[in-house]
């Protein structure tokens, strides 16, 4: 069974940090680019950040530009997000999500693309 698990999500205080992680299994994620995306309430699903399946091209959307990094392990099968400096407006639920590698689009993360997604994970800032 294809499966993505996330988990890390979190309440903390603004400024503060938090590492999120996207297990996979029933697949290899060396086959595939991954990206973060996050949902806040009444908000669109938005594309957080994306990397090609080696870790070599990433991009991050404006408004996480320098506070977050992605990588991935994949001798793991595992991605991660590193959120540093959250804000109030960071608060969404996190969904990490996967397409075929060479799928991958460098300089944004269309979610409608990704066709593979995990159950999502709370994260919430609080001023």
């Amino acid at each position: 069974q294809v499966q993505l698990v996330d988990s890390g999500g979190d309440s903390v205080q603004a400024g503060g940090s938090l590492r999120l992680s996207c297990t996979a299994s029933g697949l290899s994620l060396v086959d595939y680019a991954m990206g973060w995306f996050r949902q806040g309430p009444g908000k669109e699903r938005e594309g957080v950040s994306c990397i090609s399946w080696s870790g070599g091209i990433t991009h991050y959307g404006d408004s996480v530009k320098g506070r977050f990094t992605i990588s991935r392990d994949n001798t793991k099968n595992t991605l991660y997000l590193q959120m540093n400096s959250l804000k109030p407006e960071d608060t969404a639920n996190y969904f990490c999500a996967a397409v075929e590698r060479m799928q991958f689009r460098a300089g944004y993360c269309p979610a409608k693309e990704y066709n593979i997604w995990g159950q999502g994970t709370q994260v919430t800032v609080s001023s």
